[in-house]
């Protein structure tokens, strides 16, 4: 599957956004103001002015919709959802080039609040999914105790923890450790 890097950097928004959410005692990573201007400068998300309270509830709304699509049972279910989101949003495709990158398509209108900027950028991505026939690849990991979401970008399809240096490699090593304590007797 051909990603381009718009497509990616809004599925990486996507997939951080949702790494916010609460759960598990993890505390919401998007807590307050000033925890939103750290996601969006830390994803780079483009054209994004003053924030306030009113944006952070609009986004925690962006990232439920999110949590809806990778919890969907069917391609018609996400189908439906992304088709919401995006409409919501406003979503109005344009060609720019700016910060230096390539021509590339933002589908969030001049001016959009970052609500709107992540749910169309994000919903595009994710309907680019749809199409393809490839909602599988939005996944959780499958760590115990972690439920990270991700996107499965492998040829195979076969990626099953969210990072491999941190999850993988902990449950890799929890299990060749029970292996040795069965051998040893």
């Amino acid at each position: 599957m051909l990603i381009t890097h718009d497509t990616r950097c809004a599925l990486d928004a996507v997939v951080g956004l949702l790494n916010t959410a609460p759960g598990d005692g993890r505390p919401d990573g998007l807590g307050d103001v000033s925890a939103l201007r750290t996601f969006v400068d830390a994803h780079g998300v483009s054209d994004v002015g003053q924030l306030g309270e009113a944006d952070l509830a609009a986004v925690h709304r962006v990232r439920e919709r999110f949590e809806a699509v990778f919890a969907a049972g069917s391609l018609g279910d996400a189908a439906r959802v992304i088709n919401e989101l995006v409409a919501a949003a406003g979503t109005t495709p344009r060609l720019t080039d700016h910060d230096g990158f390539d021509w590339h398509v933002h589908y969030f209108a001049p001016g959009a609040s970052v609500a709107d900027h992540l749910a169309a950028d994000g919903g595009m991505a994710l309907a680019f999914f749809v199409v393809a026939g490839e909602c599988e690849r939005l996944r959780r990991c499958e760590a115990p105790d972690c439920a990270n979401a991700f996107v499965d970008l492998s040829r195979n399809r076969s990626r099953r923890y969210c990072s491999g240096r941190t999850c993988g490699n902990r449950l890799h090593v929890a299990a060749y450790r029970a292996r040795r304590r069965e051998a040893a007797g």
